[in-house]
């Protein structure tokens, strides 16, 4: 089975050549997008030379023209930077409500950015390291912490939604399918979710359940994007013997047959910041193109 990977909008509106190669480039330019107002931390680069990526490959945001001349990609990622990209700073956020029901979410039609993965994978850690703040969400070295659907609201604007982990095997039967509902019953019916973004741990081999899960979110034309963490972690003899820039590349191999175009994707690490502005920007061009659409 092919799986689609579509937004609830328009998503491949682009104009490319099919020879064209482009080069991901240097955080000096990638964090100086048209208009953009976000303050460039110090990203760690993965790869410090550029590397080249095919079309195949580059995820193109809505109503982007590709160009050898002035096109830009998000170090550490396959997105090419787009004219939406502005607004991305974060200047407030604050935590709104806990709810066990879609339905009990808020209600201001506010655009939402929801954060899942496996349990431990460090979903907490990475929304307080996008609004800068150590403490805005809560994070426990015990898996299973999150236990609602936790909306934290940014700039009074939109919203980041610390969901559940799932695989967590230790907690009852019951809850972790209350868990399963309320979550998926989120992703289907909350009209607001601009984007999910499933959070995969890169210092250890691919696991079934990310590729069921990535999988399910594509069968159901839920638009993601792959947070692939914990990038800083090299110790061989906890990944399997293989370094995070290989696990991320064969996660993205052995999910390459489900989509008929390739998910959008970016390394992180909440130790060394790496990737935080780079999720900003992408999350700013999405939300951008789904108030104007």
């Amino acid at each position: 089975m092919v799986l689609l990977h579509l937004p609830r909008f328009p998503l491949y509106l682009v104009t490319l050549s099919p020879s064209l190669t482009l080069r991901a480039y240097s955080k000096t330019t990638l964090l100086r997008p048209p208009k953009s107002t976000l303050t460039a931390s110090e990203p760690v680069s993965v790869n410090p030379s550029p590397t080249e990526l095919s079309l195949e490959k580059l995820f193109v945001p809505p109503e982007t023209t590709v160009s050898l001349e002035s096109s830009r990609v998000l170090n550490g990622s396959n997105i090419l930077l787009s004219n939406y990209a502005n607004d991305a700073l974060v200047l407030q956020a604050e935590f709104v409500k806990s709810s066990v029901k879609t339905e009990d979410c808020p209600s201001d039609g506010l655009a939402e950015f929801a954060l899942v993965g496996r349990s431990n994978v460090g979903k907490s850690s990475l929304l307080n390291s996008l609004v800068r703040r150590k403490k805005l969400a809560l994070t426990s070295k015990k898996p299973g912490k999150t236990q609602c659907i936790n909306h934290f609201r940014i700039n009074n604007s939109w919203y980041l939604v610390d969901l559940p982990g799932y695989g967590y095997a230790s907690a009852p039967h019951e809850l972790r399918m209350d868990w399963e509902k309320f979550t998926k019953d989120y992703f289907l019916n909350r009209s607001t979710l601009v984007s999910v973004f499933l959070l995969i741990d890169a210092s250890i081999p691919a696991k079934q359940i990310d590729l069921d899960y990535a999988s399910w979110l594509g069968q159901n034309q839920i638009p993601m994007t792959l947070i692939f963490t914990k990038c800083d972690k090299r110790k061989k003899k906890k990944n399997g013997g293989k370094r995070p820039e290989e696990n991320v590349n064969d996660f993205q191999d052995l999910i390459r047959g489900f989509f008929q175009s390739v998910p959008p994707w970016i390394m992180t690490s909440s130790v060394t910041n790496q990737g935080r502005d780079e999720i900003l920007l992408h999350m700013a061009q999405l939300r951008n193109y789904w108030l104007k659409h």
